[in-house]
C-alpha cells in the first residue's frame, strides 16, 4: 500500500424549479454551482414550465425522465411536478443510489412571499425534500417587469451563492436546524440589496379576479415575465381566433389588485423584500393557524353539542 488516501467526494446538491429546467434561473445557478468546485451537481426539474401548481403531485401515470446535456451536472427533464421532481430526484432511483446533502428550488421569476407560498411550485419543490428529510431553500427573484432582466438572474444567484455555502458548513458541523426550510427571496434591485435579514411569512397576496376571453393562448411566458405579478397580454393572444363552441365559455385570471388589503407587520417577507433585503423566511410543513382560534374552536365544539341536544327534543 501506498499511504494514499482517496479525495473526500465532493457535497451533493440537486436543483429543481417550477419554471421548467430550460429557465434561465435555474440554469444560471446551476452554472454558478459547478464553477464554484465545491458540489456535485444533480438537476432533476420539470419538462417544462409548471408555474403556480402548489404541491400537486402525480400518482395515476408513469413520469417520464428524459437525461439532459448540462456541463457539469447530472441533469434529467421529467414530465412531472415540482413536487414530483423532488420526491424523485432524492429517492435514490434516479440518480443511481445518489442523495443529495441539500436541494435548491429555483431560481423563480417571480416573488414568492406571503399567502402566494401556497401556491408556490419553486416553495413545493423545497417543502417536498424537506418531507423527505433533505435540507432544502426555495430562492426567488422579485421580478418587476420593466425594470428587471435575465442578468438580475445571475446577479440572484452570485448573492445567494454565500447563503447555500453557509449551509453546507453547517451540515458539515451536523450544526445545522432540521425543523424546517428556507424561502428565500432577493429584491427587484438585487445589485444594491441591503443584506440578510431573517423573516416570517406575512399575508401578502395579489388579489385575482377572472375575466371571459376568447382565446385559449396563454397570456405569458413566465421566464420573461413575473407569471401573477405581470397582467399584461401578448398581441399574439389579442390577435388570435380559437374555435370556440357556442355553449363553451373561456375565463382567465386577471390581477384584480396589486396590494394586499391586509397592512403588513414589521418583520415580514414582502414588506422587508420591498425594503431591499434578501429575506429568508423558516417555512415547515404544517399549516399553522391564528393563536385565539383553537380555544374559539374548542367552544364551538360544545355549542355545537348543546344545538344538537336542544334541537332533538
Amino acid at each position: 500500500m501506498d499511504g494514499t488516501t482517496s479525495p473526500t467526494p465532493l457535497p451533493i446538491v440537486m436543483i429543481t424549479n417550477d419554471d421548467g429546467i430550460d429557465a434561465p434561473g435555474l440554469r444560471f445557478l446551476v452554472d454558478l454551482l459547478v464553477a464554484s468546485g465545491r458540489y456535485r451537481v444533480l438537476v432533476c426539474a420539470p419538462d417544462s414550465d409548471k408555474s403556480g401548481v402548489g404541491h400537486g403531485i402525480t400518482w395515476r401515470y408513469a413520469l417520464s425522465a428524459n437525461s439532459v446535456e448540462i456541463e457539469g451536472a447530472t441533469a434529467f427533464a421529467v414530465s412531472g411536478t415540482p413536487a414530483d421532481c423532488a420526491s424523485l430526484g432524492v429517492s435514490g432511483k434516479l440518480f443511481h443510489g445518489l442523495v443529495p446533502d441539500l436541494v435548491i428550488s429555483g431560481i423563480n421569476v417571480g416573488n414568492n412571499c406571503g399567502y402566494h407560498i401556497v401556491y408556490s411550485g419553486t416553495v413545493a419543490g423545497a417543502r417536498e425534500a424537506f418531507l423527505h428529510g433533505i435540507p432544502a431553500l426555495a430562492i426567488s427573484y422579485n421580478w418587476a417587469a420593466g425594470k428587471s432582466s435575465i442578468n438580475d438572474l445571475k446577479l440572484a444567484a452570485k448573492v445567494c451563492l454565500p447563503l447555500i455555502n453557509a449551509v453546507f458548513v453547517e451540515l458539515k458541523n451536523k450544526s445545522y436546524l432540521e425543523g424546517s426550510f428556507l424561502n428565500i427571496d432577493v429584491p427587484t434591485d438585487v445589485a444594491h440589496h441591503k443584506g440578510f435579514k431573517i423573516t416570517k411569512q406575512g399575508k401578502f397576496m395579489i388579489r385575482i379576479g377572472w375575466e371571459q376571453t376568447y382565446s385559449s393562448v396563454p397570456a405569458v411566458d413566465t421566464y420573461q415575465t413575473a407569471n401573477i405579478n405581470d397582467d399584461s397580454v401578448k398581441d399574439s393572444e389579442k390577435n388570435s381566433s380559437s374555435s370556440v363552441s357556442e355553449n363553451q365559455l373561456l375565463f382567465k385570471r386577471v390581477v384584480a389588485k396589486k396590494n394586499s388589503e391586509e397592512e403588513e407587520e414589521e418583520d415580514t417577507d414582502h414588506k422587508a423584500l420591498l425594503e431591499g433585503y434578501i429575506t429568508v423566511t423558516p417555512l415547515g410543513a404544517l399549516s399553522h393557524t391564528e393563536v385565539d382560534a383553537v380555544p374559539y374552536f374548542k367552544g364551538w365544539l360544545i355549542r355545537l353539542a348543546d344545538y344538537l341536544s336542544s334541537s332533538s327534543l
